[in-house]
């Protein structure tokens, strides 16, 4: 028999605990909630839950705080699930490690699919990476550094692959501006939001049907970018 994924909530409000037990009881999630930072902390620990959902509005400490300390130890996927829409905060959220952020209310349908998403990253994390990578059209040879799209190879410069390299790397997950200008060109660059979108440009005329409807690279607009794979 397959074993039922376990996630954690750390959300205060008893409402949101009933609600998400409902929704994932009923997709054969096994739930465990946590009402503030430090009980989340404890029980993170103690039951090492495949994904964990946490409130930034928590009455003892702040969740971005509760995600730093998370990642001072575990890779455990984190969705951020709350009222604020602020970018800051989902900024601040994401390149302090969660894995990704919606915002309440929510689709029932879009926090099943993200969490399907975060297990997949949990599965890969525990085993072999890959090396290939797969977008509809797109392949992505990372021991070999070849690109193609609809198996024509796609000719890139260094820096090109090596933006495309570290998202495909990161699939599925958001990762912001400064945490991308961070990694593929360094932390000088880390304010340099413009010279970014030049490259994602350049980039998407190379690898869409329709550069200004992508399907392999998405936006999250004021925040960073999605790399999206087909498993």
């Amino acid at each position: 028999m397959k074993t039922m994924a376990h996630v954690l909530v750390i959300d205060d409000e008893p409402q949101m605990q009933r609600a998400l037990r409902t929704i994932l009881g009923a997709h054969n999630y096994r739930v465990s909630t946590a009402p503030s930072g430090e009980e989340g902390l404890a029980l993170a620990a103690a039951e090492k839950p495949d994904v964990i959902i946490l409130d930034l509005s928590l009455p003892d400490m702040d969740g971005i705080e509760v995600c730093t300390q998370l990642r001072q130890w575990t890779q455990i996927p984190i969705i951020i699930l709350s009222v604020r829409s602020d970018e800051g905060d989902k900024i601040k959220a994401l390149d302090q490690g969660a894995d990704d952020y919606l915002v309440k209310p929510f689709g029932t349908g879009e926090l099943l699919a993200r969490l399907r998403v975060a297990q997949r990253h949990l599965a890969k994390s525990q085993g072999e990476p890959d090396t290939v990578i797969v977008s509809g059209d797109l392949t992505i040879d990372l021991t070999r550094h070849i690109v193609t799209r609809a198996g024509i190879e796609v000719k890139l410069t260094a820096t090109e692959y090596r933006l495309l390299a570290y998202l495909a790397g990161h699939a599925n997950r958001v990762l912001t501006h400064p945490h991308i200008l961070e990694h593929v060109w360094g932390p000088e660059y880390r304010d340099d939001v413009e010279y970014l979108r030049v490259f994602m440009s350049q980039l998407r005329k190379k690898l869409e049907a329709q550069p200004k409807k992508p399907v392999h690279i998405l936006s999250e607009p004021g925040i960073g970018y999605r790399f999206i794979t087909d498993a």
